[in-house]
């Protein structure tokens, strides 16, 4: 339905995907000027974060082999979902103030998980993963097969674009235009098939 497609983009797409992408953006802009930087000793949450990462390519295209495109979807969203856990849980807009050598390594993270999101997005939301490429300047050569292998997707010292909003929000009267319009379509179909009228004797 119309409403559901509303949910969808504002509470999985833009609150998900998009506000993941947007602060991992906005903050390596405001930290480091939109340069990668250099991580340092990786904790335990970010080893244990950067292997799951690697295992989502198996999942997802699994998933799609098996004509499970729901369930692909689903999986692919765990990722962006996983970013915003680890931005959350880590906290780096406070961490700043304490210990910003720690920073380094909490963005240099995330932007990989961002990295892989551009590759595992691309079999469901192309135009978005070709966005979204813009704005990281990633190799558009970059394979599934990349993100469940190799650790480094955006290599510290890479600049990335400028922030850019990759879902906006859908409102309400959008949506009720659409239903207004669907409604009147029904109407005018309930009227023009009341009778049939031969074309030839």
């Amino acid at each position: 339905t119309w409403k559901d497609f509303q949910a969808r983009n504002n509470n999985e797409l833009a609150a998900i995907f998009g506000n993941f992408i947007n602060r991992v953006v906005v903050l390596t802009h405001k930290y480091y000027d939109g340069i990668i930087p250099t991580p340092n000793a990786f904790s335990e949450v970010d080893q244990a974060t950067l292997t799951e990462l690697k295992t989502y390519p198996a999942i997802v295209s699994n998933s799609i082999e098996r004509y499970r495109f729901r369930e692909a979807l689903g999986e692919m969203m765990h990722v962006a979902r996983l970013g915003n856990k680890y931005l959350a849980d880590e906290e780096p807009w406070k961490k700043i103030k304490t210990d910003p050598e720690r920073v380094k390594t909490q963005m240099y993270v995330a932007l990989q998980i961002a990295a892989a999101l551009r590759v595992l997005s691309e079999p469901f939301l192309p135009f978005t993963a070709c966005k979204l490429s813009g704005i990281l300047k990633t190799d558009l050569k970059l394979t599934w097969n990349d993100v469940a292998t190799n650790s480094e997707l955006l290599s510290a010292g890479h600049q990335i674009g400028e922030p850019e909003i990759l879902f906006a929000q859908i409102d309400d009267d959008q949506i009720q235009k659409q239903i207004d319009k669907l409604e009147a379509t029904k109407k005018s179909n309930e009227i023009d098939s009341f009778e049939a009228i031969p074309q030839k004797e």
